[in-house]
């Protein structure tokens, strides 16, 4: 009887995994992290010239808490650039809230955003960095809304908000 319920609480904890996360989103295919970036800095200097939660998302692939950044119902127009070395990353125009608590946006700007897979809670997901900086941003899912289907979820310390003037 203990195993037979073993195996079931083993089978419901195994299958827990949201279906956003079956698909090769992952323009992992030919992106992978590089380890050289245009940006290169010591732990030192980017100590120095990030908050400590800027520091641990950005240069640890931390992860902010959920609605806790102040950019989560920033409805302005501008760009969200990269909290590390300025780069743009996404328009305010793609911003959309996906309820999971950090800023959300269906589409990149093409070509400041890269990607790589991670492994870190168990299976796979799409890691996004600044191809810049090389800054850890967020991952990206295949649950977004139209025209692009993805979830770029962000956490809002990795960004700085640049109004339009």
């Amino acid at each position: 009887m203990k195993f037979t319920v073993l195996i079931g609480v083993l089978v419901v904890m195994t299958s827990c995994k949201g279906i956003s996360q079956e698909k090769d989103t992952a323009r992992d295919k030919g992106q992978e992290k590089t380890k050289e970036f245009k940006v290169q800095k010591t732990e030192a200097e980017w100590k120095a010239e990030l908050t400590d939660a800027e520091f641990y998302v950005l240069r640890k692939a931390a992860t902010e808490n959920p609605f806790t950044s102040e950019l989560l119902d920033n409805k302005k127009k501008g760009t969200y650039v990269c909290a590390g070395c300025g780069t743009p990353l996404f328009k305010s125009e793609t911003k959309f809230d996906s309820g999971t608590g950090w800023p959300s946006f269906y589409q990149e700007i093409e070509g400041n955003v890269g990607y790589d897979v991670d492994y870190k809670i168990g299976y796979k997901r799409t890691e996004e960095h600044c191809a810049t900086c090389g800054g850890h941003l967020g991952h990206v899912f295949e649950d977004g809304p139209a025209p692009t289907g993805l979830r770029h979820c962000i956490n809002g310390v990795a960004l700085n908000f640049v109004e339009n003037k």
